[in-house]
């Protein structure tokens, strides 16, 4: 990763640190005074996490939760301050019910970190397990 600025190649390897559930090989990309907002939550942006301990932690939940979580990564695209990150995320809850869906993450960027995480993902009925 360059710390003057994040390219496609690079967000390839930040899903593919989120695959492998290595939560420090994530946060490396991320800046300190991070925020991701969620894919859910009961705000219009969903729920907001500030910082790299929460966001970490958020993060880590969801492994913990998901133990198969995966991010079948599409294709990524850095233009400036922005980035785009297009994937499929598929995961099976404790109760044995599985959730597939595209979704896309919107990435602010400072100093070759993400200061900002946006994730959106389509809402679609469970998949029985």
């Amino acid at each position: 990763m360059s710390l003057s600025s994040i390219n496609e190649s690079d967000l390839s390897d930040l899903f593919d640190a989120f695959n492998r559930h290595d939560v420090d090989a994530v946060m490396a990309y991320f800046a300190d005074d991070c925020v991701f907002d969620a894919v859910s939550g009961a705000e219009v942006y969903g729920t907001r996490f500030i910082g790299v301990e929460a966001i970490a932690g958020a993060f880590s939940g969801v492994w913990a939760t998901m133990p198969d979580a995966h991010w079948d990564h599409h294709g990524h695209l850095v233009c400036g301050d922005r980035a785009v990150s297009e994937w499929t995320f598929t995961g099976t809850n404790r109760d044995g019910s599985r959730v597939e869906a595209q979704g896309a993450d919107l990435f602010r960027l400072r100093d070759g970190r993400i200061i900002h995480k946006q994730a959106f993902r389509k809402s679609r009925p469970l998949l029985a397990g």
